[in-house]
C-alpha cells in the first residue's frame, strides 16, 4: 500500500457527512496544477477525505459547504484498484476560499444543550455528537434522541 503525507487543495463536492465514532467524510475535487497544459476533457481527480479529529469534524459538519476551497493535510493512500478514489486521512484543514453562493442543505443541524444532532430528510436515523464533535451515537428516530443523550450522560458520568 502506497502512502504519503501531503497537502491537497480542492473543492468540496458535497456536504460533508458524519461517520462512525466521531468521524466526518467528504470528497475533494482536485484539478491538476498545470491546468493550462492539460486537455480540456481531462477529468478532475476525486480524493475521499476522512477525519476523526473533533475540531476538524466540528468544522466540517457545521461550517463547510459544497464549493468551498480547502487545503487538507494528512496521509494519502493510493487506491489498490484503478478507478477508485484516493483516500486522505486529514489531520489539518484550512479553508482557502468559501463558495460564492450558499447552498441550500438537505440536512439540518440542531442543538440539544451540549449536543448536536443532524436531521436528514432522507432518513429517520439521527446522528448525535457532542458540541466538540465527539460521537455519541445514532438515534433510530427523532423521538429517541433524548434517550440516547441520557444514556451517554449516565455512561460518562454527566461530563459530556
Amino acid at each position: 500500500m502506497d502512502t504519503k503525507h501531503c497537502a491537497v487543495d480542492g473543492w468540496v463536492d458535497a456536504i460533508p457527512t458524519p461517520g462512525p465514532r466521531g468521524t466526518a467524510t467528504f470528497d475533494l475535487i482536485v484539478r491538476p496544477a498545470d491546468i493550462d497544459t492539460v486537455d480540456e476533457d481531462a477529468p478532475d481527480t476525486v480524493v475521499t477525505c476522512t477525519s476523526g479529529d473533533p475540531r476538524i469534524t466540528h468544522e466540517l459538519l457545521t461550517g463547510i459547504q459544497p464549493g468551498d476551497l480547502l487545503r487538507a493535510t494528512g496521509t494519502l493512500v493510493q487506491p489498490q484498484t484503478p478507478g477508485e478514489p484516493a483516500r486522505l486521512t486529514v489531520d489539518a484543514l484550512e479553508v482557502l476560499d468559501t463558495a460564492l453562493i450558499p447552498v441550500l442543505r438537505d440536512m439540518v443541524m440542531d442543538r440539544y444543550g451540549y449536543y448536536c444532532v443532524i436531521y436528514n430528510a432522507d432518513t429517520d436515523a439521527v446522528p448525535v455528537f457532542t458540541a466538540l464533535g465527539q460521537w455519541v451515537g445514532l438515534a433510530d428516530n427523532p423521538d429517541a434522541i433524548a434517550t440516547l443523550i441520557d444514556i451517554h450522560e449516565r455512561v460518562t458520568g454527566g461530563d459530556a
